[in-house]
């Protein structure tokens, strides 16, 4: 029990949020021991990343945590197929595999299962490999793809049985038909049929890239499925694999309770992801509407008062939304994060407030405001104090960004000078909206 405190010690010290990190522990502790997390990794960050890997799910054991490991190895097949001379051929997405691809690719599949696994026991974790008997399935088309399977069930025993005996279970993505014969699985498709048989708590995609990214190559911290996927998918800069990606992850969630989401992070993100309401790395969910209001009646005016009161731990002046000028109001369905938008100078739109409680942070409901916040302003510019924990968000979210005693003064989309500086003037000199002067 001592020396599990002090690796809780650790990793409240480590992410520097230990109201939130201690939540998530509580609450990941109380979980069956399969339930925890699913876990897939790409076939790449084994190649690339094998020891920081190893080392953070090694933290993960040591918090007592059992996460469900699944693992693929594409990139692995590819190259020793082009060793053999052996031409891949892929259909529907799917690779095509041949008695002869399937000669290469159990070695294969085999040797990354080991080489991870290997990698767990030098850090101290227990780990068995399972390269067969979880899934099991049917030719899913003989003639078109040869030995691909379709899954028709998953046998969870192996794994329960591993797992119940503190070893960390990693699974390859092979299957068996009723004759025993090897089929190849998609390691996408997998994810999705085991998480559906476990339904776990958190479900997180280990990439290199860290998460999905932008047009401009930042990751995109938060997606919801209900108000952001008809317009991530018109737009040109999503495509081939990542198209690919949030269409699987929409499916895989449409089997899944409305609270499920999956996370895409980096290897060393990991603890991050799963251990603070902000994560690092893209967040999908299914999410809720996020609802506009160009006023506020008197019965919304308590609800948005106690949502900003319980956000910032603090009290708003009794007169704050008397002649306020309000561009818009955007709230998730549950009141759990709502953006408060005034007209601003030359007719810009002002952020007046941001607030999110913890459990919606938590839930991606914060990031999901937001996102529709750009949506809808695509200018906008604001203002946070410099002891605001938030600020070093905004920073990342911001085009501009001006420093000036207490307080920072953000922007996007604006791009005349003048035009900046006297947002800059404008946001830094509006009255303050709390009864106490702390972060706003």
């Amino acid at each position: 029990m001592a020396e599990i405190r002090s690796v809780v010690n650790q990793v409240l010290s480590q992410l520097g949020a230990s109201r939130e990190a201690r939540y998530y522990l509580k609450q990941f502790s109380g979980s069956d021991s399969l339930q925890f997390a699913v876990i897939k990794i790409g076939g790449a960050v084994i190649d690339e990343q094998l020891e920081p890997l190893a080392s953070a799910l090694a933290f993960l054991r040591q918090l007592g945590l059992m996460p469900i490991i699944l693992h693929g190895a594409g990139p692995q097949l590819d190259k020793a197929l082009e060793a053999a001379s052996i031409v891949t051929q892929k259909r529907q997405g799917l690779r095509v595999t041949t008695p002869e691809v399937m000669e290469v690719a159990r070695p294969v599949i085999y040797r990354a299962n080991r080489i991870l696994v290997h990698a767990l026991e030098e850090q101290g974790v227990h780990a068995q490999g399972i390269q067969h008997g979880v899934f099991v399935c049917e030719y899913l088309d003989q003639d078109e793809l040869g030995l691909v399977g379709h899954i028709q069930r998953v046998e969870l025993e192996a794994v329960r049985d591993v797992a119940q005996q503190g070893i960390l279970p990693v699974i390859a993505c092979l299957g068996e038909n009723p004759a025993g014969q090897v089929l190849n699985i998609n390691a996408d498709i997998a994810a999705r049929e085991l998480i559906w048989a476990v339904e776990p708590h958190k479900i997180i995609f280990l990439t290199g890239a860290g998460g999905l990214l932008d047009q401009h190559g930042r990751i995109i911290s938060s997606i919801s499925l209900h108000t952001d996927l008809e317009y991530l998918l018109e737009q040109d800069w999503v495509h081939s694999g990542m198209r690919l990606k949030i269409e699987q992850i929409s499916q895989l969630l449409d089997g899944l309770p409305d609270t499920a989401s999956v996370s895409i992070t980096s290897v060393e993100n990991l603890s991050r992801e799963l251990f603070t309401h902000r994560g690092a790395g893209t967040l999908i969910r299914k999410g809720e509407s996020i609802i506009e209001h160009h006023s506020i009646n008197s019965q919304e005016r308590e609800i948005a008062v106690k949502l900003l009161e319980q956000s910032f731990g603090r009290r708003v002046h009794e007169g704050y939304f008397d002649g306020l000028q309000l561009e818009c109001v955007l709230r998730s369905e549950s009141y759990g994060a709502m953006a408060i938008v005034l007209k601003g100078i030359d007719g810009l739109p002002y952020l007046d407030k941001f607030a999110v409680t913890p459990e919606a942070q938590g839930a991606g409901l914060g990031a999901a405001v937001w996102q529709a916040l750009i949506h809808r302003c695509p200018t906008l510019y604001w203002r946070s104090r410099t002891a605001n924990p938030l600020t070093r968000w905004y920073f990342e979210q911001a085009d501009t960004a001006f420093r000036e005693d207490k307080w920072v003064a953000f922007s996007i989309g604006i791009r005349d000078f003048g035009q900046l500086e006297r947002c800059k003037v404008d946001s830094l000199a509006r009255v303050e909206s709390w009864v106490e002067e702390k972060d706003d």
